[in-house]
């Protein structure tokens, strides 16, 4: 069996011309259990080096042709000569022959004249201190590789004479060459000016107290800035006192722009960038308390664009898309202007401009004077709306319907003036259009409205006016139409077809949104048995309210529709939002998994707009995520957005689940979404949502081509 390399002992080679006093080296070395080969002249050496690779070289001074000093400074030049340990051997105590060994890189120098055992002894120690260097630099190589994974950086600050060491990292992170001479004041001048008082302050105060310190600071680096996280504890002299501090740096960039990126999907609306109702009652309850130490008044303008819905259902959702984000620019404009017409009037000391959902937008006005404050602001609104609005070719007119409250004499409260300010909106619809309406708490429009709509809501389930509208999910990669969500209509008999928007809250908010999710899940399992009897093998999706999962009968409803329709379980998929998921997490959870272990699919709808999808997706019985129409309208053009719908296709694969993409409307978003791994897809672009009949009609002419192929193969 051959020596391993563990198993052999230390390579040793010794250059002499004398033979026998390789000899006398080679007996003493052996018997100091190393390995020893020869060679008998400078350039033999560097050959036997290069082949055998010695652990350490004793090297012979005066040599015919390449002498000692040639050889070493030769050794030390060739790979791996540079760390091997060279021990120059002389038979004459010549001390400028010593000066001159270490000056061509010797390690150690003996005399001819030592006890052979002894020298055996000698470079067993050379090497134990090799074995200790390389462990050491093998360290140091790991830590600044770890430091530069890391982006994190070691430092030290002596206090006494200002001097700072610090890693190649931390040189790397603060912008300045690694040969850079580190003092304190080097260190505080790669500080953004800004900043720079507070962390020379960190500096001297976690001195001072000895507590050490924390902070964040940018700094410029090659035009990038970059947010570092430093910190520091305190270094005690022989003494024990506080002679300095020692710590770390580190590249916290990253993790700011993430937290940021997660903010601005908590707090502002993805298509207008505006805050969303979130970040604007937060401002508000502030403005509230700003208002009651200085007695000033708070005024919420809600407002509401007239016939918004005209133009969705002439020109399409994209030009929707683009009008409000036209008017989201004109009403930020209007409600920061502060031209020559307004000045000494007591105008807003801070406004709040912000998206409350589909059409409406709310106002904060804080720190005015007056009621007449609020109509000025208002009238500025209205003018800024005037103008026509061009969406990609056709030109359309917008005006907005305003509703204002006040506090203190509406409302102490962020819910009760917007409640107040919706109210007056409509009585400003109501008014005619086109202008604003303050609060009166005599208003009963808003009331009798929702009375009327509330009573003819409860009756609609009896005279049978609720219909299904179906629209296709497609498989792109075929396309073939492989599922159909149910959407409902309710067609009034005075007030003709009602939309969703209109009354779906209001069902929420009264509690019929059960016994009417209840009629959509049996009339979509009917649907879904009779397609499946027609040939047409079709999964259904439904929407399931948060009411009803909470509710104590879905799973008895559900069970019920598929017995008595005789639908096929695994063919019907219900959707849920995540608030209705979150909302009562653990007994959501426990519901959805029985009515998975029927065999039913779960989706969950308008996926990425909730700012905590990511923290029960690993742990909710999930089939489906149906990504949010608001991410996917950007998705061929703005590299946000795509690089949003990429992850979320990325992080759908890793958990194992579906992801769906919704609102798809061109042939760009399509392609797009595919590349990126989305299988299935629903939008415009495959087929709007029409009456079962239509529906079945399209699948049958789908079918068409393929039966005439198999009746001339018969």
């Amino acid at each position: 069996m051959s020596e391993t390399f563990e198993s052999r002992s230390p390579l040793i080679l010794t250059v002499d011309d004398d033979v026998t006093t390789r000899g006398f080296l080679r007996t003493s070395l052996e018997g100091a259990g190393l390995t020893v080969i020869e060679a008998s002249s400078g350039e033999e050496a560097i050959r036997v080096f290069a082949q055998q690779r010695p652990e350490l070289v004793l090297l012979d001074v005066a040599m015919p042709g390449l002498d000692g000093f040639a050889t070493c400074a030769a050794l030390r030049a060739m790979p791996g000569g540079e760390r091997v340990p060279i021990v120059m051997l002389t038979g004459n105590d010549d001390l400028p022959a010593i000066m001159r060994s270490y000056e061509v890189g010797a390690t150690d120098f003996e005399l001819k004249s030592v006890k052979w055992i002894v020298l055996g002894q000698r470079i067993h120690y050379l090497l134990r201190a090799k074995a200790t260097l390389d462990a050491l630099r093998a360290s140091e190589a790991r830590l600044a590789a770890a430091q530069r994974i890391g982006k994190i950086g070691d430092w030290q600050w002596d206090a006494g004479n200002g001097r700072h060491h610090w890693s190649e990292q931390t040189s790397r992170l603060l912008g300045v060459a690694p040969e850079t001479p580190a003092t304190h004041e080097r260190f505080i001048a790669c500080v953004h000016p800004e900043d720079r008082p507070a962390v020379r302050e960190a500096f001297d105060e976690g001195l001072r107290a000895a507590s050490g310190f924390s902070i964040e600071f940018r700094v410029s680096r090659a035009g990038e800035e970059l947010i570092l996280h430093a910190q520091g504890e305190i270094v005690r002299g022989v003494d024990g006192r506080p002679a300095g501090l020692a710590g770390t740096v580190q590249d916290v960039t990253e993790r700011h722009r993430t937290e940021e990126r997660i903010r601005r999907l908590a707090y502002f609306d993805a298509q207008t960038a505006l805050p969303n109702r979130v970040l604007f009652q937060e401002r508000v309850q502030q403005a509230i308390a700003d208002a009651r130490r200085s007695r000033k008044l708070v005024a919420l303008l809600f407002m509401d664009l007239d016939h918004f819905k005209q133009v969705n259902d002439t020109l399409g959702h994209g030009a929707g898309d683009l009008l409000l984000g036209e008017v989201a620019t004109r009403l930020n404009q209007a409600v920061r202007d502060t031209d020559p017409l307004t000045r000494g009037t007591s105008e807003p000391e801070e406004s709040v401009l912000a998206r409350h959902g589909g059409d409406e937008f709310i106002v904060c006005l804080s720190g005015i004077a007056s009621a007449a404050d609020a109509a000025r602001v208002a009238g500025r609104i209205l003018a800024a709306l005037e103008a026509p609005i061009r969406l990609n070719g056709p030109e359309v007119f917008t005006t907005a319907s305003i509703g204002i409250s006040l506090y203190p004499q509406d409302g102490d409260d962020p819910e009760t003036l917007l409640k107040h300010a919706d109210a007056a909106m409509y009585q400003a619809k109501a008014s005619g259009r086109n202008n604003y309406h303050f609060y009166d708490p005599s208003m009963s429009f808003r009331a009798f409205q929702r009375l009327s709509m509330e009573t003819s809501l409860r009756r609609a389930l009896d005279r049978e006016e609720f219909v299904l509208h179906w629209q296709p999910i497609v498989d792109v990669r075929t396309g073939v139409t492989t599922a159909a969500e149910a959407l409902i209509r309710w067609f009034h008999p005075e007030m003709g077809l009602v939309h969703p928007d209109e009354f779906i809250p209001l069902a929420e908010e009264t509690g019929l949104v059960v016994p009417i999710g209840e009629w959509v899940l049996q009339e979509a399992c009917r649907r879904q048995r009779a397609w499946l009897a027609g040939g047409h093998d079709l999964r259904v999706a439904l929407n399931i309210s948060g009411l009803q999962v909470r509710g104590p009968g879905l799973e008895q409803s559900v069970a019920r529709a598929i017995e008595e329709s005789g639908a096929d379980p695994r063919r019907v998929e219900l959707e849920l939002t995540e608030n209705a998921f979150l909302q009562n997490a653990q007994e959501s959870f426990e519901t959805l998994s029985r009515l998975r272990s029927l065999g039913l699919r779960i989706s969950i709808d308008d996926f990425g707009t909730g700012y905590s999808s990511l923290s029960y997706l690993r742990r909710f019985p999930v089939d489906t995520l149906k990504v949010d129409r608001s991410l996917i309208r950007g998705v061929d053009h703005d590299p946000s957005s795509a690089a949003i719908t990429a992850a979320i296709a990325a992080m759908a694969r890793g958990l194992q689940v579906e992801a769906l993409a919704e609102g798809v409307e061109s042939e760009g978003q399509r392609d797009m979404l595919r590349r990126q791994g989305y299988q299935r897809m629903q939008g415009y672009l495959f087929g709007k949502p029409v009456p079962a009949d239509e529906f079945t009609k399209v699948l049958q002419a789908m079918r068409a081509p393929a039966t005439v192929a198999t009746e001339s193969a018969d």
